[in-house]
């Protein structure tokens, strides 16, 4: 079985950062696509970061230049560095492995993949 796990969410003002980790068991991040997505209130979940099996990350115009991933291999853990966050920013953020490759309704998206519970960011201003 598979198990993802976020953790790392809190509430920050804006300008101030944060750093998701997302946990996983039973299947290598480095083996898969890592994909972080977001859902701030409505029904859409917007891909936040796609890190594919050799390392490289496409991010969302969004949070281009602000987010930053990285990969633990020994800890098989993937980590969300924010900065500069907006208050825009805030959401649940959902790590997903071997997940969908582009953004979408949640429910839809959710039938793909393994997903995390989600960790909540609020960020004041």
């Amino acid at each position: 079985a598979v198990y993802v796990v976020e953790s790392g969410g809190g509430s920050v003002q804006a300008g101030g950062s944060l750093r998701l980790a997302c946990k996983v068991s039973g299947l290598p991040v480095d083996a898969t696509d890592m994909v972080w997505f977001r859902q701030g209130g409505g029904n859409e979940c917007e891909l936040v970061s796609l890190t594919t099996r050799d390392g490289s990350t496409r991010y969302s115009d969004s949070v281009q230049g602000r987010f930053t991933v990285s990969r633990d291999r020994a800890g098989n853990t993937v980590f969300l560095q924010m900065d500069s966050l907006k208050p825009e920013d805030t959401a649940v953020y959902y790590c997903v492995a071997d997940g969908p490759l582009s953004g979408g309704t949640c429910f839809g998206l959710r039938g793909y993949g393994y997903w995390g519970r989600g960790t909540q960011v609020t960020v004041s201003s």
